[in-house]
């Protein structure tokens, strides 16, 4: 490519970036929504497991593949969905993700085994995976500096509004005694009704004027930024080029060559790690404290856990608004020592049997881990360029679905063999890395102009 062509490319996709936030805030919520499919898979199979191996009396490690099934998917679904997204386009592959996990939800409440379950489960993930890192990329390409970073770390308080969902309808399940076997199919079909819905709402939506620009497809950016804009990007001529595709090898060199880039992403990568695994062992540990003051049945810690994530919900509304006031080391130095904090205290409550300090420590914690998650998957897909945008954000999200997928077999061996305490010690490791990540390592990258 010329290095004119290659200018005027630049000067387009600044101009875009700098310049336009399509529809009010629509297409970024458009592109979050999706969290609430994936919440609705992770927090509902964790409650109806019972019930599944009540009927098929599966062996452990059966029920627990069947558990992580779709994290394990969610790993290859995040490293080839970002690269096709880079390769073949935002648009097809947030359609195709939505298709693909609507057939996979409903065929859940039809396996007539475990081993088919947990097959079925295991490509679920592949959409969950692909759409998490092409949503970023869409959002990322789709609104302003210092907008879309908002908007991006608003994706755990999607999160929280999923597993507060689910969690309801669960209990309705429940309290309406219906037969265990209907409870799990209906609880697992039902997450294609949020998917159908969510296809139709993107289905108009156009590609990326930022992705047409960088393929050379100038004709159809044009258009695009005319319709959603009213801008014709006059800089840009009227002929299409040929542009070189990008390899996704190139990636990590591209990085490289940029400072603030290399180290914002390694920290990306640190923060996704620590706090996906904080909160999956954390997860796994919150019906024990439960059970420790004195809730022990199911629909008890049903409603428990509701009124943590409703808490945790307004922890996610929170943290996004007060990104641009601190910046993106702000939140994480304080999400990550609020985490630090909470642990050590419930450490020292369950060794020294102060089993009432341990619902408030578990307030506490989700609250930090609300915040030290927000912009894991902004900064690294937000300081990619725009050609490896997919890429970077499908290798950050592999770094959230890695310790989410090992966390579900290896943290329940290490709860029997150490303790409740020393299990709690060990999980402290986790925010400690990302506090000392996010202090040392990270550069302050809010409303970053990299495009």
């Amino acid at each position: 490519m010329a290095i004119p062509q290659k200018a005027v490319m630049d000067g387009a996709v600044k101009h875009l970036v700098s310049n336009y936030n399509p529809k009010g805030n629509r297409v970024g919520w458009l592109m979050l929504s999706s969290i609430l499919v994936e919440a609705w898979d992770l927090y509902s199979i964790a409650f109806v497991l019972i019930f599944i191996k009540e009927q098929y009396n599966p062996s452990a490690a059966l029920l627990g593949l069947a558990a992580a099934g779709t994290q394990g998917g969610a790993l290859v679904g995040a490293i080839v969905g970002g690269w096709l997204a880079d390769k073949v386009g935002r648009r097809i592959m947030f359609l195709t993700t939505m298709v693909m996990f609507i057939v996979l939800a409903v065929a859940q409440a039809f396996v007539t085994s475990v081993e088919w379950l947990v097959v079925v489960r295991l490509l679920l993930g592949i959409p969950l995976g692909s759409d998490i890192s092409n949503g970023y990329t869409y959002i990322m390409e789709s609104m302003p500096k210092g907008v879309r970073e908002v908007m991006g770390n608003r994706w755990q308080f999607m999160f929280a509004v999923g597993e507060v969902l689910t969690l309801a309808v669960i209990a309705v399940f429940l309290l309406a005694n219906l037969d265990h076997q209907l409870v799990w199919r209906i609880t697992l079909g039902l997450g294609a009704l949020p998917a159908l819905i969510i296809l139709l709402m993107r289905h108009d939506l156009p590609e990326t004027a930022v992705w047409l620009v960088r393929h050379g497809r100038f004709r159809e950016a044009k258009r695009t930024a005319a319709a959603m804009y009213g801008d014709d990007l006059p800089m840009l001529p009227d002929e299409d080029v040929a542009v070189p595709k990008p390899r996704p090898s190139a990636f990590l060199a591209d990085l490289r060559r940029d400072p603030i880039r290399w180290r914002a992403t390694i920290f990306g990568w640190i923060a996704c790690f620590a706090q996906g695994s904080e909160f999956a062992t954390f997860g796994f540990y919150l019906p024990v404290i439960f059970a420790t003051v004195g809730v022990s049945t199911v629909l008890g810690n049903n409603f428990a856990l509701m009124g943590l994530y409703s808490l945790a919900a307004v922890s996610g509304w929170v943290g996004p608004l007060l990104t641009p006031k601190i910046g993106h080391r702000g939140i994480s130095i304080a999400g990550f020592s609020i985490v630090l904090v909470s642990l050590l205290v419930a450490a020292w409550a369950i060794w020294t049997g102060h089993n009432l300090v341990l619902p408030f420590a578990a307030a506490a914690m989700l609250w930090g881990h609300y915040w030290d998650a927000s912009n894991c998957m902004t900064i690294p897909t937000m300081v990619a360029r725009p050609e490896y945008r997919g890429t970077a954000s499908g290798f950050a999200y592999m770094f959230v679905k890695l310790p989410s997928f090992l966390s579900i077999f290896l943290f329940p061996q290490l709860f029997n063999a150490v303790g409740q305490a020393g299990a709690t010690l060990f999980v402290c490791i986790f925010p400690l890395c990302g506090l000392l990540a996010a202090i040392f390592i990270l550069p302050e990258v809010y409303g970053y102009d990299g495009d």
